[in-house]
Parts: structure tokens; C-alpha cells; sequence
């Protein structure tokens, strides 16, 4: 299998060192290493171009958010990089040496096809990290749990951009992450699409550390972001093949849990407040671009989306 690493990356140089360091110390090295750069100000691209693990640097015109960098990475290493699997990850991700091996082991030896596989991820300190829980698959069959346990995985239904495999087939059959969510959620629709009707596993022995500044959840101080996390959200369970009706339903009784969180911890709640009713109105009175037309401006990689997102025209 051909496993082609990208890396989205954005002003954050010294994280990114990080992660192309991780690249390069894999056990189970992948087979090309993109590293895809939401124009940067500060020299993150010429760091990886400089990187020996590295190799294309996709440089975009602008800052695209994380879904417009994913979104044109997976295009790319699908159809210039003949990926037969991607690895996803933030440029503040660093994969613990072992992570890709056994990330591919677990895969092979499921007793089925494997749609996409996470990591287990943690902060610093060991600790199981809070923004990266992965959703568990609702009523999971015996048998479902069965083949996760020969690989010691668990049954998902949501997976995170902080370490995704995703299978190439199964990404070319289904539209790309949402340019148009920029920040936030974008792998909570991607994965649940592709998840629909496919088996997604969390491998406990594939360890990666998110190395984000505090030890805590997307909710506990989104600020500004806040309008990103309720647009997009909405976006998903409202306005996506995502997710069925009734699990849809019960997956959005959560989100309103951490609402009611990020309200109340928020320290400057007019700001969450503000961005709670931006969102709602956004979330409600409108649909996500398709990518095609949101990164048209990308010449490097904007035929490549298009010719992809043309072939699954479902919303």
C-alpha cells in the first residue's frame, strides 16, 4: 500500500519541525511526504522544503483554513502522488515512532476492509487528549466489536485530522473535506461521510501526540472560533450525507452539551454569545460552497479537486 503523508501547515514553523521530524523517524516510513502550506508569513514552507523527509511542498495563494489545506492535499496526493492511502495530520501533530507501523498493521490484519484508522491521541504529558476523542459507532454490532478486537481497535464513526488514514479508493468515491468550513469540524464531516457505510477503527498501539499549548477541549475556550464550531456544525447534521436522521439527532444532543459548556466557561461570554448567533444564522440560512469553487483561485491544485468533487455530485 502506498501511503502518502500530508501535512497541512500554517505559521507554526517550530511545531512543524516537530512533525516532519516524527515523518522521518517512522519505523514505517511512508512513501512521499506532502506538505501542503496555507501561505505562510513565516518561513514554515521553506523549513519543509528544506526538510529531507519532505517531498513537494504545496504552496496555496492564501490562507485556506485547515479544510481548504486538506482538501487540496488529499486531491493532490491522490492524483499526482498515486496515493493508495493518505495519512492526515495538523502541522502541531508528532507521531510517535511506531504510529504509521502500527497504524498499517491493524489494517492488514483486520478481518474486513478498513475504510480509514486513527491513532490514539494524547497531549505532552501522556494523557489521552480531549479534543481528540473519536466518536464511538452507536449500537455496535457483536461482530463489529469482534474484528475491532483482533486488532485491538474500536469501532468509530468519527475520526480526527490529528492522524487519519483514510484508504485512496474509498476517497476518490466520496466528496472532498469541505473547503468551505475553513476551521473546525471539517474532519468531523469528512469522516462521518465516509464512515456512512464504512468501518473506521481506532488503533490503540498507533500513539500520537497533539501538542497544542493547555491540556483541554475545543469548548472550553473557543473564543471568535466559536461561529466556525456552531456554522459547521450545523452544516453537518443539517446539510451533509454525514449522518442518518435519528443518529443525527442523538450525536446533536451532545454538541448542545458542549454549547452549554463553552457558555458557561467561556470568560467573555458576549464573545461566544456573538458567535453562537452568527453561527446559527449561517448554519441555517445557508449551504458549504462546494470546494471546487471556494479554492478555484488554487491553479496548482484546483483541476485536481474539481475532478474529483465531479464524480460524487451528492450534497
Amino acid at each position: 500500500m502506498r501511503i502518502v503523508a500530508v501535512v497541512v501547515a500554517y505559521n507554526r514553523r517550530d511545531l512543524l519541525l516537530g512533525t516532519l521530524d516524527g515523518l522521518a523517524a517512522q519505523s514505517r516510513p511512508p512513501d512521499a511526504v506532502l506538505v501542503v502550506d496555507n501561505a505562510s508569513t513565516d518561513d514554515s514552507a521553506q523549513l519543509a522544503g528544506q526538510h529531507p523527509v519532505v517531498d513537494e511542498v504545496l504552496r496555496l495563494s492564501r490562507n485556506t483554513g485547515g479544510a481548504g489545506g486538506f482538501c487540496a492535499g488529499l486531491a493532490h496526493a491522490l492524483m499526482s502522488h498515486g496515493a493508495g492511502a493518505v495519512w492526515l495530520m495538523d502541522d502541531d501533530t508528532a507521531p510517535t515512532p511506531t504510529a504509521l507501523y502500527e497504524l498499517e498493521k491493524a489494517w492488514r490484519g483486520y478481518p474486513g476492509k478498513v475504510t480509514l484508522a486513527c491513532s490514539r491521541v494524547v497531549w505532552t504529558d501522556g494523557r489521552i487528549h480531549p479534543m481528540n476523542s473519536q466518536r464511538r459507532r452507536l449500537l455496535v454490532s457483536r461482530r463489529e466489536r469482534f474484528k475491532a478486537r483482533q486488532v485491538d481497535a474500536i469501532p468509530i464513526r468519527t475520526g480526527s485530522f490529528v492522524s487519519l488514514l483514510v484508504d485512496g479508493h474509498e476517497a476518490w468515491r466520496h466528496l472532498l473535506p469541505r473547503a468551505a468550513y475553513f476551521i473546525w469540524n471539517d474532519d468531523l464531516d469528512y469522516s462521518a461521510r465516509l464512515l456512512r457505510n464504512g468501518a473506521g477503527i481506532l488503533v490503540s498501539a498507533s500513539v500520537t501526540v497533539h501538542r497544542t499549548r493547555q491540556f483541554a477541549g475545543a469548548m472550553d475556550d473557543p473564543g471568535e472560533r466559536f461561529f466556525f464550531e456552531v456554522r459547521n456544525k450545523l452544516w453537518t447534521y443539517l446539510k451533509s450525507t454525514a449522518f442518518g436522521p435519528i443518529e443525527g439527532m442523538i450525536y446533536f444532543l451532545y454538541t448542545l452539551r458542549g454549547w452549554s459548556h463553552a457558555i458557561r466557561r467561556a470568560p467573555d461570554r458576549s464573545v461566544v454569545w456573538r458567535g453562537l448567533r452568527r453561527g446559527l444564522w449561517a448554519g441555517l440560512m445557508s449551504r458549504p460552497q462546494p470546494s471546487a469553487e471556494v479554492l478555484a483561485d488554487q491553479t496548482s491544485v484546483a483541476a485536481e479537486i474539481a475532478a474529483i468533487d465531479s464524480r460524487n455530485r451528492r450534497p
